[in-house]
């Protein structure tokens, strides 16, 4: 038996318990509502998605080469027609996940408007969207499986057992599009006790895996702008272990942190840390900051300083009453960052780079490993990058040190055309398709996502109809570049009312009245025209 026929023989005895009264409930329609709605609750998600993630983090400690990835999505129904998409072409959602940007929150989902992504938008709107990325993926299962169902039941009225056999082995090895989501908490809203609140919440709504970045929460900065402010390692620690909190609280035991370090671009804090002895972790916090040695009588108002092997060091105090760190500590606060972290509940490691260079991320990765071996990164393939610009000046480098000759090129200004059909172009590609694959290999990345890739295609799409449509091509512009292309590559959104849900429902009509169900889906139905 598998467990659509044990669901309808469980509910035909639960019809026979309830007699005549039930008489209008079919077993199996009943079964076939319950494989639709497989997950009842955000916690079941959570709990499943977490399981998936634990297993897929084990397989990559044992096989660098199985990475995960995902794209970033703004939207339910972006969310649906990516998974969607990944099992019309790839057959199997396996290692593939979603990814919540807070950026994309920030911009496109804010009753604000757009926003810059500094953490001004609700924090409300982040669990909001986990549990809306979930019910489109949920509905996503109840239409495919709609699908199988109604072929189901043609091959039984044409009395083709192989096909009945076939469909029926297809529903009992139904793969869900629900997958793990990487959810971004960004500093945490406020205080411990708010990144706690949230961080239920986003629980609650489905989230297995919380991003959550070091720095202060009131003057949050995108990770790839100027002006970032850490804190020091206590207050960090303090929210990783509010969200551990969260997820225990809840039963997921096994939820999984993603700690962000943003140390490598951030060249302030907000204030200093404590320190108790010589070479603990607030002192080392305070060793990266730019100070001056001062003696006693040189001491101004309201000056704060540090003394440190018999020294007297004053920070260097900007007019924000931020303090700055040494230039070229970077990295080194990063190794800290990050080692620290993972001693303190971490599970995964997400380092905010300038630039996509493996060598650069893996020296890091390197230096973390030497004291946490099976430390593992989630990386932003970022399109904040000009990854075009950045791998052809990295194939310019590259041929230069092999000694090839590199004088037909401008390195300053390898984004021109005329070097789009050049062989350092080519090199550049190269290493641009194969950067996740030897990033994993070489630099320890287990997860690979785009931040904001649905951003961009959601403009560039609405940008090429929007110049046909409104010019010369007129309605060839759809139906040449969207409709005939649906069509012809199967885009399942092509029968949008199917998409909508329309055929789910016209069977629940058809369930709930029988004969007397007014169905949607008749032959006058123009949605026929692309059956």
């Amino acid at each position: 038996m598998t467990a659509y026929n044990d669901d309808i023989e469980a509910i035909r005895a639960l019809k026979e318990q309830h007699g005549s009264s039930w008489d209008a409930i079919d077993p199996e329609s009943a079964a076939r509502m319950r494989a639709q709605n497989r997950f009842r609750t955000g916690l079941e998600i959570a709990q499943y998605t977490a399981d998936i993630m634990r297993r897929d983090m084990a397989e990559y400690d044992a096989d660098s080469s199985v990475y995960t990835q995902s794209l970033g999505v703004w939207h339910g129904f972006i969310g649906q027609q990516k998974l969607i998409s990944i099992k019309k072409h790839l057959k199997s959602t396996n290692k593939r996940y979603l990814y919540l940007s807070g950026w994309m929150v920030a911009a496109l989902r804010s009753e604000f408007g757009p926003l810059p992504d500094q953490s001004m938008h609700e924090k409300t709107s982040v669990p909001a969207l986990i549990e809306e990325l979930y019910t489109f993926l949920r509905q996503a299962d109840a239409r495919e499986l709609d699908l199988l169902f109604t072929k189901l039941d043609d091959a039984r009225v044409a009395g083709d057992e192989t096909a009945v056999e076939f469909i029926q082995s297809q529903i009992d090895s139904y793969e869900t599009h629900v997958v793990p989501i990487i959810a971004d908490i960004d500093a945490g809203f406020g205080n411990p006790e708010a990144t706690y609140l949230l961080a239920k919440r986003m629980i609650e709504a489905g989230a297995c895996a919380i991003q959550i970045e070091n720095q202060v929460s009131d003057e949050k900065q995108c990770g790839h702008q100027d002006g970032k402010v850490t804190v020091p390692h206590e207050d960090f620690i303090a929210k990783l272990t509010a969200v551990r909190y969260a997820f225990l609280e809840l039963g997921i035991d096994n939820g999984i942190i993603v700690a962000r370090t943003d140390s490598l671009g951030a060249g302030l804090t907000q204030k200093l840390a404590v320190t108790h002895e010589p070479g603990d972790l607030g002192d080392l916090y305070n060793s990266f900051l730019d100070v001056e040695e001062i003696s006693e009588g040189g001491l101004g108002n309201g000056d704060v300083v540090i003394k440190r092997d018999g020294r007297l060091l004053r920070p260097k105090r900007l007019a924000s009453n931020l303090y700055q760190f040494r230039s070229g500590t970077g990295e080194e606060r990063v190794v800290l960052d990050c080692i620290t972290s993972l001693r303190n509940g971490a599970d995964l490691l997400w380092i905010e780079t300038e630039k996509p260079h493996v060598e650069q991320i893996a020296g890091m990765v390197d230096a973390i490993r030497a004291e946490v071996p099976n430390a593992k990164l989630v990386y932003n393939n970022s399109p904040s990058f000009n990854w075009t610009l950045s791998f052809r000046q990295q194939a310019y480098d590259l041929l230069a040190e092999q000694g090839e000759d590199v004088s037909a090129y401008d390195r300053g200004d390898l984004m021109n055309v005329q070097y789009d059909d050049t062989e350092l172009a080519r090199l550049a590609d190269e290493k641009i398709r194969t950067f996740q694959r030897e990033g994993s290999a070489r630099a320890g990345i287990f997860h690979h996502l785009i931040t904001l890739p649905t951003y961009h295609t959601a403009a560039l799409s609405t940008d090429d109809l929007a110049k046909g449509y409104f010019g010369e091509e007129g309605m060839l512009a759809y139906v040449k570049g969207v409709q005939r292309r649906e069509i012809r590559e199967g885009i399942a959104t092509v029968k949008h009312q199917n998409m909508a849900g329309s055929d789910i429902g016209d069977n629940h009509k058809e369930y709930f009245a029988g004969d007397a169900a007014l169905k949607a889906g008749g032959q006058h139905n123009t949605m026929n025209q692309f059956s």
